[in-house]
């Protein structure tokens, strides 16, 4: 089992809960419908990981000749413990763009563009009492400031989302709860450094830099 660090301790989630289309500005840039219903899918606990990729391996679900080019969405985590959310962190949802394009044109699941081995990568976590409208997250690749939003401009909420998925899901302690990405997703391009930061209000409470590999 895959691990990610909670206020220093390992846990082995269970499962990763994602939220599509959670960003008015987002939906714009892939110029995607707003969806009438929350967007929910699932990535396994195998795709957790601690490096960043640039790209994955070709297999049958890729174009002829073609590798898997990643895409990054920087977003604000949070760990699920005794029904409510317990500890918030930094993920990085990797994506394959163009196969998931193809998919959503066919009307299939996107399950092969966002569940892959290594398609989650996240930060520390830490502890947290209470959820704020003020948490923010930014992401900066080779020091150019590229994603950044606040809390406060999702379409749901952290208190939305963890009321539907259990509407439909048994979410067990230490599942993960990927909350959807702002504008400016783009390619990773191997070597790239990105520095991501989670705060409230001017307070940094997490950061994390990986290096595309």
């Amino acid at each position: 089992m895959q691990s990610i660090s909670v206020a220093g301790k390992k846990v082995s989630p269970n499962k990763i809960l994602c939220v599509g289309r959670n960003y008015l500005e987002h939906i714009n840039e892939l110029n995607n419908e707003i969806p009438e219903d929350m967007v929910l899918f699932f990535k396994p606990n195998s795709s957790i990981a601690e490096q960043l990729i640039s790209e994955h391996k070709i297999n049958s679900d890729s174009p002829a000749g073609q590798e898997d080019v990643i895409h990054y969405e920087t977003e604000i985590c949070f760990v699920y413990e005794q029904n409510k959310f317990s500890a918030v962190g930094i993920g990085l949802d990797l994506t394959k763009r163009a196969l998931q394009s193809k998919l959503k044109a066919k009307g299939l699941p996107w399950e092969r563009a966002k569940a892959f081995d290594g398609a989650a990568v996240f930060s520390e976590f830490i502890a947290i009492d209470s959820l704020s409208e003020q948490l923010s997250i930014s992401l900066q690749i080779d020091g150019q400031l590229t994603q950044s939003a606040y809390i406060s401009q999702m379409i749901y909420s952290p208190e939305q989302i963890l009321q539907e998925i259990q509407k439909f899901v048994t979410l067990e302690d230490g599942d993960v709860i990927m909350t959807g990405t702002p504008a400016g997703v783009g390619q990773v391009n191997r070597g790239s450094v990105f520095k991501a930061e989670l705060k409230c209000a001017e307070q940094l409470l997490v950061s994390a830099a990986w290096q595309a590999q």
